[in-house]
């Protein structure tokens, strides 16, 4: 079951789901419309390593946007910092974004109950496309829990991502042992 726009506006009231900037247009019958924030990221490697802190390097979209190129791989980040408190958020692309040749993300659409942060999106390309800062992305649909939350994300002590920045975070996969 999908949280309705009057329930997502119930657990906003509640605090259980938390969005700011918050912008009572983006809310859609059954989900919240998410921004692209103004920040990018490429791995500075050719090769990526599992067992490696890969780095990356940030750079600011300009006014006139910038131009993804289907042979690269971008880190992306979301405008609005959300918290989820009692339900567990998707994140997909909007029909719009998907129309354009452009994927939000590889394998990681779903948060956790308590992940707070901003989004980091995963973006590749089918063909040039030209984007900007501030354009809408992605929409976040909310699924209640069935049953109790013994350990949200944001208190469990190897919750790598909890809290992330305004920037795109950079894979950790390199924290686990394996």
């Amino acid at each position: 079951m999908i949280l309705s726009d009057a329930r997502i506006l119930e657990e906003i009231e509640k605090g259980t789901i938390v969005v700011s900037p918050y912008d009572r247009d983006c809310l859609g019958s059954n989900s919240y419309d998410v921004h692209l924030g103004k920040f990018l990221a490429t791995y500075i490697d050719d090769v990526l390593d599992a067992k490696k802190h890969n780095t990356i390097q940030h750079f600011e979209i300009p006014e006139e946007g910038f131009v993804l190129q289907p042979d690269m791989f971008y880190l992306g980040v979301t405008e609005e910092y959300t918290e989820s408190h009692a339900h567990v958020p998707f994140l997909e692309g909007k029909s719009s974004t998907g129309r354009l040749g452009i994927d939000i993300h590889a394998t990681a659409g779903k948060g956790d109950v308590g992940f707070c942060g901003n989004w980091t999106l995963e973006i590749s390309v089918k063909k040039p496309v030209r984007i900007y800062a501030g354009m809408p992305i992605g929409q976040l649909i909310y699924f209640p829990v069935d049953g109790e939350i013994l350990v949200p994300y944001n208190s469990k002590k190897n919750a790598k991502y909890s809290g992330q920045p305004n920037r795109p975070v950079e894979s950790m996969m390199w924290k686990n042992s394996f």
